[in-house]
């Protein structure tokens, strides 16, 4: 177990980027995964807004196999949630903040944990809980200076900012000290009018910029 947790988060911080679909239509997520997919995501969050998000979850795992995917869910708000999440077949469960009984049961069954945290204070308390790797959140609220700042005390942890990262700005969360993006509606945005060819293109120029941001 402790060998899947260590291959999850090395599926997420090697590749960068973690896919977050968020939608209120079901057939609509399947497919914004294929795309990502596709596209070369390594990792892909569904979050518990989306309808039917647990069938989802179980029929993505039985799809993808670990190799292909590492498949987490997100908006998870407690440990029931992410109980109900890891027996579907997640495989990372991530909060918009930290719940400190959901880091319990994360740690108890080696899944890798990712809570949100705004300030300083919540970074350092998300860390001391167990948590893998810290969701800044709200991303375009905190801004990339935030992630900077939180490295300088505290270099060990692992930030990914979520929300207001686009492939306008990816590298520049990357130099600013992220180890990994979580992109969601800036990724996805095609789906709303069925161009799911522009998820796939846009999930591989986000894998690019990463890698090239890394490089410099």
């Amino acid at each position: 177990m402790a060998y899947a947790k260590l291959h999850v988060l090395s599926r997420i911080t090697e590749s960068g980027l973690v896919a977050i679909v968020r939608t209120d239509n079901s057939d609509q997520a399947s497919r914004i995964v294929e795309a990502c997919v596709d596209g070369g995501a390594a990792a892909i969050e569904i979050t518990f807004t989306v309808p039917r998000a647990t069938a989802i979850i179980e029929e993505l795992a039985k799809r993808f196999s670990t190799r292909e995917l590492a498949l987490g869910a997100g908006t998870v708000l407690d440990p029931e949630t992410a109980r109900i999440a890891v027996l579907a077949g997640a495989q990372f469960v991530v909060s918009p903040s930290l719940n400190t009984a959901t880091a319990r049961l994360c740690n108890r069954y080696q899944i890798p944990y990712l809570p949100g945290a705004g300030t300083i204070r919540e970074i350092v308390e998300a860390m001391e809980a167990g948590a893998d790797i810290i969701k800044v959140f709200p991303g375009d609220t905190l801004g990339r200076a935030f992630v900077k700042a939180a490295k300088a005390p505290l270099p060990q942890a692992s930030l990914m900012p979520t929300g207001g990262v686009s492939i306008d700005n990816a590298a520049e969360w990357i130099a600013a000290g992220s180890v990994a993006l979580g992109v969601g509606g800036n990724l996805t945005a095609g789906a709303k009018t069925g161009d799911f060819k522009s998820i796939t293109d846009l999930t591989r120029r986000f894998i690019s910029a990463i890698k090239e941001a890394r490089q410099r």
